[in-house]
């Protein structure tokens, strides 16, 4: 295809993928249960970290942990004292367990209380285009309170060269103004223009077989590659193809 037909093909399915009926059969809908923008973000953030593997699963043990948190997920975060994160006890999403959430929620209070909440550290502040230092700088101020080894694997570091699938998608959520309804853009000092594809295993295999992507591994190289590649498409809004090689993927098994 010519840059013009494969952009004219990938708006199409963007049309086709972008739009409400997306929700129903997508983590993205245990968010889009929230109106408070902290619930929303909160809701976002912890479902993203849990999106791996069967996605019916994932949506269970999402609404599971909202469940747990009272459907409060800010208040709760905010608020709970130690005996609280004992009703957490008995969560488990894979390897992602109830040692992790409880240190999920200390690590949540600790970037509301002192780092002004996550749409603030999560901001680009130097000049770059991408969210690749800034995730990384992030993730340092996440566990700096006291917390076990094992959980820090649950938030990924691009600067360690990691695709960062799931924060570029809780990004994609919070950044990406949507008139369709699907992403909330609620973070408008963010700019969408700087947001990275969530690349997994379905959207790098479609993008390998539209040239949009050579490297055969999915990492942070990989990511920026087809940074660069969906930009030429969209300067302004590059991460909307995440719905139609996603979709692509999953849905026409392309």
């Amino acid at each position: 295809m010519t840059k013009k037909e494969l952009k004219e093909f990938l708006d199409e399915k963007v049309v086709l993928y972008n739009n409400p009926k997306f929700i129903e059969s997508d983590p993205i809908q245990i968010p889009h249960r929230f109106s408070l923008k902290e619930d929303i973000e909160i809701a976002a953030f912890l479902t993203a970290i849990i999106s791996w593997g069967n996605r019916t699963m994932i949506i269970k043990n999402a609404s599971k942990m909202m469940d747990l948190l009272d459907n409060s997920p800010y208040d709760f975060v905010l608020n709970h004292q130690e005996k609280d994160l004992e009703t957490l006890n008995n969560f488990v999403h894979r390897t992602f367990n109830n040692i992790d959430l409880q240190q999920f929620i200390k690590s949540l209070q600790h970037i509301y209380k002192n780092h002004d909440g996550l749409e603030s550290i999560l901001s680009i502040k130097d000049n770059s285009t991408t969210y690749q230092t800034t995730i990384s700088e992030f993730k340092n101020v996440f566990f700096e309170v006291l917390h076990q080894q094992r959980t820090q694997k649950h938030i990924s570091d691009p600067l360690k060269n990691s695709a960062a699938k799931r924060i570029n998608m809780f990004l994609r959520w919070m950044v990406r103004s949507d008139k369709a309804g699907v992403d909330f853009g609620l973070w408008q000092k963010h700019n969408p223009a700087n947001l990275s594809c969530p690349l997994d295993v379905h959207s790098g295999n479609v993008a390998r077989k539209l040239k949009l992507l050579l490297r055969t591994q999915n990492d942070w190289k990989a990511v920026a590659e087809l940074d660069k590649n969906l930009r030429n498409l969209d300067k302004k809004d590059p991460v909307k193809y995440d719905f139609a090689l996603f979709g692509l993927g999953v849905f026409e098994k392309f």
